[in-house]
């Protein structure tokens, strides 16, 4: 029983086990699980190597501002070219970390908490400049935050970069903000308006889910809370202005100013400070509660996954107050989180994975995961759309997916 429950650790709570983990598990399964969530959690080496996501925007830009001159000279070197192998060579290396990081740590449930959030928050990156960056950002919003609390977490993702570029809400402007109001005094014909990308994903996908209570109007309201969500040196068109671009910053001259009134809350006039609060109040909102504990059990135990769990995960998340610990806790000592009769097909990340953990092997060429994902169908960071990747077996389960498992594991 104790080496089922060691296999149950390792493969559906963890990344799968490297040579010699399955025994020392097999004394204290959940008490394994339970120590991966003490902090403080120290930043893997592969991944303190890599830049921060403002310094690499700022080269962005640059290599933009680089590509009019020399298209605008008649220069024979294709700007474009440059532009495209410098941000690819980003994307690659920190899709390398990401995976040497999977491979090598001794604490696989804490990394695949990672990477569960970081699709739960999913950026892609098929748009510029995000293959520049999208790895940052599971680094720099998800990674401190999966074992806080749920608001921190929230707040740190949606006022990312990478999701404010990813969603538009850089060129989200209010109707009665200063700069609408200055260029409807001056007849200016340039369309202002509201972009309520990102204050739709944050309801549907990132706290209430599709069926949490909220209306069109709501959506409505809340884009308008958080105008003016930008990053320092983007102007109202989406492009980067004066000033050093890549961090949050709050532009006053775009937000919609005043009162507004949410799923039935009032929050006052107060900048930033008015999203950040009904962020706060979203993640702990009893539809988020369940949403995110569907979401973790599906995950972490069955495709469908039995209402008791999911009611103590939902119910360990409201009374902490959100506290994500707390609810890892609840998961993990859930009877049903260690019946052997559930199952989970594996996912190409988790394949790939656990098949290179198996053999303690971190490929030399950091393009070796990138390309195996890419053949399987899960290119990291890219799953296409802000719903993430699939998490179910029947995305990943049919013949010709089994097919290109087996031709990938012969090389």
């Amino acid at each position: 029983m104790t080496m089922k429950k060691a296999v149950i650790a390792n493969n559906r709570f963890g990344l799968g086990a490297s040579p010699g983990e399955l025994a020392p598990v097999a004394k204290r399964p959940a008490a394994w699980l339970l120590d991966q969530l003490q902090g403080p959690h120290r930043l893997p080496p592969e991944i303190k190597r890599l830049r921060d996501s403002a310094s690499v925007l700022v080269e962005v830009q640059d290599l933009r501002r680089s590509q009019r001159k020399m298209q605008r000279s008649g220069a024979e070197i294709d700007p474009v070219e440059k532009y495209g192998r410098i941000v690819r060579g980003h994307y690659v290396q920190q899709s390398a970390a990401r995976y040497a990081t999977a491979i090598s740590t001794d604490t696989p449930f804490h990394e695949r908490l990672v990477h569960f959030w970081s699709n739960h928050f999913a950026i892609s990156a098929d748009k510029q400049p995000l293959p520049a960056i999208a790895g940052l950002f599971e680094h720099e919003a998800i990674r401190p935050n999966v074992t806080g609390k749920f608001a921190d977490l929230l707040i740190a993702a949606e006022q990312h970069p990478a999701m404010i570029l990813y969603l538009d809400n850089q060129r989200s402007i209010g109707p009665n903000s200063k700069l609408a109001l200055r260029a409807n005094r001056r007849q200016n014909r340039q369309e202002f308006g509201l972009n309520e990308n990102l204050a739709r994903e944050i309801l549907e996908l990132h706290t209430l889910g599709v069926d949490g209570g909220y209306s069109q109007q709501d959506v409505t309201t809340f884009a308008k809370v958080i105008t003016g969500w930008s990053i320092g040196g983007a102007n109202e068109r989406g492009r980067f202005a004066d000033g050093e671009p890549g961090k949050f910053e709050f532009r006053e001259i775009i937000h919609e100013p005043g009162r507004q009134t949410l799923l039935g809350n009032k929050y006052a006039a107060a900048g930033v400070e008015q999203g950040e609060t009904v962020l706060r109040d979203l993640a702990v909102h009893p539809s988020t509660a369940r949403f995110l504990a569907t979401k973790l059990a599906r995950h972490f135990v069955t495709d469908d996954p039995p209402d008791a769990l999911i009611r103590k995960l939902t119910e360990a998340h409201l009374g902490s107050g959100g506290d994500l610990s707390v609810v890892y806790e609840a998961l993990i000592s859930a009877d049903e989180a260690w019946e052997h009769t559930h199952g989970k097909y594996k996912s190409p990340h988790d394949f790939v994975i656990s098949t290179l953990r198996a053999f303690n092997h971190v490929p030399d060429r950091p393009q070796f995961i990138v390309a195996a994902l890419d053949l399987l169908g899960q290119t990291p960071y890219r799953p296409g759309s802000p719903e993430g990747w699939p998490d179910t077996a029947l995305q990943w389960g049919g013949a010709d997916a089994l097919y290109k498992r087996i031709e990938w594991s012969n090389t």
